[in-house]
């Protein structure tokens, strides 16, 4: 298009410069640099790197980018050419290939437009909208297909879910144990003071083993207390700190993904308008002068996936470590709730077997005695 015209469009660069360079690069097994070409002939004087991709030959040597101007391969002159004949001058290269490149220093301020800003608002509006909502209020959106954070997210909120549940019930029972210690001790002290004015030696003495044991029942029981309350502070720590460290982080994350997603949305809206354009036959200004502000938007894009990438590793990790926290500490803690619980229910017991009430009579019969038929003489006495 601009070959054809009567006068020729300078190229609007939108006050970005451009540094001149060179690179060589060793191709891979399939014959490629691992890099997608846009523009160029018939309707663009430039012929720019739309997208460099993951572990290729460009992207591990690590100097071409996104929005970068390729104005040669191999000494040859690309300019006025389309991308489909550089991509065929790049694949008759053997071994290596050598890119002549002009480097955008873009600013990824500049590239940061109120649009932009106003795409992240949108998609955090549409996060938890489901797809039918979305389109029913015409809302355009950029999704991640098969986001299996998205899940452990889920899973996330369950565990904390049943941590709190689990503090909850140690409170409740903590309480119970507590008011249980206390009702021992009042027995204790009561049967302390009856022990102690019983006229009679043998149920006096009775009354203060079975006093005594009481009170050994709410000292154990304020010794589990003692005990179990770190397991409380441990549950509180995980549920309070952990858990919400790992939430600020998937904050942080959301917060790129959005932006990430924002740039995906505008390079599409980008990429329509040009293609209406040229099948109206009217290729706009900017795709006519360089087409800088599309380059830029490339640009800004492959940064936000860098860090979108980064920061959905490290929310993966510490996710990942959580849950093994998680596994390690619950059962743990579970184990030594049990192991307590158990270890109060064999003194109970031992306690009652060791102190029967007495009563005013003298020492409880034993329970064989109160089995054994009565005879005929005891008979005889009790009706004496």
């Amino acid at each position: 298009m601009f070959t054809d015209m009567d006068y020729d469009l300078e190229e609007d660069k939108l006050g970005i410069p451009t540094v001149p360079g060179t690179v060589t690069l060793k191709k891979d097994g399939q014959n490629l640099i691992g890099i997608s070409i846009g523009a160029g002939a018939q309707h663009c004087p430039c012929l720019y790197i739309v997208q460099v991709f993951d572990n290729t030959p460009a992207a591990l040597e690590g100097t071409l980018a996104a929005g970068d101007e390729i104005t040669g391969v191999n000494g040859k002159l690309v300019k006025g050419k389309t991308k489909v004949e550089v991509a065929k001058m790049i694949q008759a290269v053997q071994e290596e290939a050598v890119i002549h490149y002009n480097k955008l220093q873009a600013d990824p301020k500049q590239g940061k437009s109120l649009d932009i800003v106003l795409k992240k608002v949108k998609h955090r509006l549409v996060e938890n909208m489901s797809s039918g909502t979305a389109d029913a209020l015409g809302l355009s959106r950029a999704i991640l297909c098969n986001d299996g954070l998205v899940k452990r997210l889920e899973e996330l909120e369950k565990t904390a879910e049943l941590y709190k549940g689990l503090m909850e019930h140690t409170k409740r029972l903590l309480r119970a144990f507590f008011e249980l210690s206390q009702t021992h001790r009042a027995f204790g002290d009561v049967f302390s003071v009856i022990g102690v004015r019983e006229p009679q030696a043998a149920a006096s003495e009775a009354f203060v083993k079975f006093a005594d044991a009481h009170r050994n029942i709410e000292k154990f029981g304020i010794q589990l207390l003692k005990t179990i309350k770190p397991m409380l502070h441990d549950l509180n720590t995980y549920l309070h700190k952990a858990i919400p460290d790992t939430k600020l982080t998937i904050r942080k994350y959301l917060d790129v993904k959005f932006e990430y997603l924002s740039y995906c949305l505008k390079v599409k809206e980008m990429d329509d308008e040009e293609y209406t354009s040229i099948a109206m036959g009217e290729p706009m200004y900017r795709v006519c002068t360089g087409n800088y502000e599309y380059r830029l938007v490339l640009r800004c894009r492959q940064e936000a996936r860098a860090r979108f990438a980064k920061m959905r590793k490290d929310v993966l990790e510490k996710i990942e470590l959580l849950d093994q926290k998680h596994v390690q500490d619950i059962v743990f803690q579970l184990q030594r709730r049990v192991g307590h619980v158990a270890l109060l229910r064999r003194v109970l017991r031992r306690a009652e077997g060791g102190g029967r009430l007495p009563h005013r009579g003298g020492p409880l019969p034993h329970h064989d005695q109160l089995r054994r038929p009565i005879t005929g003489g005891e008979r005889r006495r009790e009706a004496d």
